[in-house]
C-alpha cells in the first residue's frame, strides 16, 4: 500500500481526533493536512502508520488549541464548537458512543479540561487508545496518562447529563418541533420543551444574536413562535439534518445560503437545550453563506409595511 493510500485510510480517524480536540472543522481539516505533509516528507518508516499519523495530529491538535484559547477568551458571546453535519469516522460497534462525543454538549464540556486532559480523554475513552500510544501521542508517562484520565473523567462526569433517547424518539421529537417552529405553534412547542429549556445563540458578533441566553419553556415557546414564522415570509427554509450527532437542522435563505445551524439536546422526552449557530465564519465549511442582517433589514421592512 502507497503512503497516499495509508494516509486516506486514516484520514476519516484523523480528522475525527483533531475536530473533538479542536472544536473547529477548519482547523482540525488544517491539522489533518499538516500530518500528511510531515508523514509524506519523512524518509523513515513508522513501525506503526496509524499510532504516527495519531501522534502526529494529536499533538499538532494541542498546539492550536492551547493558542485558540486565547482567542476563545475574547469572544463575543457564547462559544459554540463548529457545527459538524457527519463524523466521517464510522465504527458500528461505538457509533451510540462517537455520537455523543461530538455532541455540542460533551464538546462544552471538554472546554473545562485542559489541551494534555483533553487530549488523553478522547484517545482513550472514545478512541479506545492504550495507554503506552497515548504516552507517545501527548509525550508524557503512562503514569501520568492514567493520572489525566483521572482528572479528565472527574470534570467531565461532574458536568455531564448524557442525552440517551432512542434515536427514532428523538428525530421523531426533532420532527415534531421544527414542524411547530415553522407553524408558530407555540402550545406545541410549549408541550416539547423541558420546563428549564434553554435557548443560546453564537454569533460572535457577526451576525444578529440573543442578547442572552432564554431560560423556560414558556419564554423560549414564544419567542419561538414569534420569531420562526416570520422567516417563512422571505423564503427562509428547514433542512432536517444532525448537527453534532443530535437532531438538528439547517436554515437556508431563498437563494440556498446557510443562514444557521440549529442543534437539539434530548433529555426525558423533552428538548433541554436548543443551539444555534450563526456566526458566518462557523458556518463556511457547510456551503455559501447568508448574508443574516440583509434579511433582519428585510423583515424588518416587511413589519413595517401597511397591512
Amino acid at each position: 500500500m502507497s503512503k497516499v493510500e495509508e494516509f486516506e485510510e486514516l484520514r476519516p480517524l484523523l480528522f475525527s481526533i483533531a475536530y473533538r480536540i479542536l472544536g473547529s472543522v477548519s482547523e482540525a481539516e488544517d491539522a489533518v493536512q499538516e500530518t500528511w505533509l510531515r508523514f509524506d516528507g519523512s524518509s523513515t518508516v513508522p513501525v506503526s502508520t496509524k499510532a504516527f499519523l495519531s501522534t502526529t495530529v494529536t499533538r499538532l491538535s494541542i498546539d492550536v488549541l492551547r493558542s485558540a484559547r486565547v482567542r476563545r477568551e475574547e469572544y463575543v458571546g457564547p462559544w459554540f464548537p463548529e457545527p459538524l453535519l457527519s463524523d466521517p469516522y464510522e465504527d458500528p460497534a461505538r457509533s451510540a458512543e462517537l455520537a455523543d462525543s461530538v455532541s455540542m454538549a460533551a464538546l462544552l464540556l471538554l472546554e473545562r479540561l485542559s489541551p494534555l486532559e483533553r487530549a488523553v480523554f478522547l484517545l482513550r475513552e472514545v478512541f479506545a487508545f492504550e495507554f503506552h500510544d497515548i504516552a507517545e501521542s501527548v509525550d508524557r508517562s503512562e503514569a501520568a496518562c492514567r493520572q489525566l484520565l483521572v482528572r479528565a473523567r472527574r470534570h467531565m462526569h461532574d458536568g455531564r447529563r448524557r442525552f440517551a433517547a432512542d434515536r427514532r424518539e428523538r428525530q421523531e421529537l426533532a420532527t415534531r418541533f421544527f414542524d411547530a417552529l415553522q407553524n408558530g405553534d407555540v402550545g406545541e412547542l410549549r408541550n416539547l420543551l423541558s420546563a428549564d429549556v434553554q435557548l443560546v445563540g453564537d454569533g460572535g458578533g457577526k451576525a444578529p444574536n440573543l442578547a442572552r441566553t432564554v431560560l423556560g419553556a414558556d419564554n423560549v415557546a414564544r419567542l419561538l413562535g414569534t420569531v420562526f414564522p416570520t422567516l417563512v415570509e422571505i423564503d427562509v427554509t428547514c433542512e432536517p439534518h444532525e448537527v453534532n450527532g443530535q437532531p438538528g437542522a439547517l436554515y437556508r435563505d431563498r437563494d440556498g445560503r446557510i443562514l444557521q445551524a440549529i442543534s437539539l439536546d434530548v433529555l426525558d422526552g423533552r428538548i433541554q437545550t436548543i443551539r444555534a449557530v450563526l456566526n458566518p465564519d462557523k458556518l463556511a465549511h457547510l456551503g455559501p453563506v447568508a448574508d443574516a442582517w440583509a434579511l433582519t433589514r428585510e423583515l424588518h421592512a416587511l413589519r413595517r409595511r401597511p397591512s
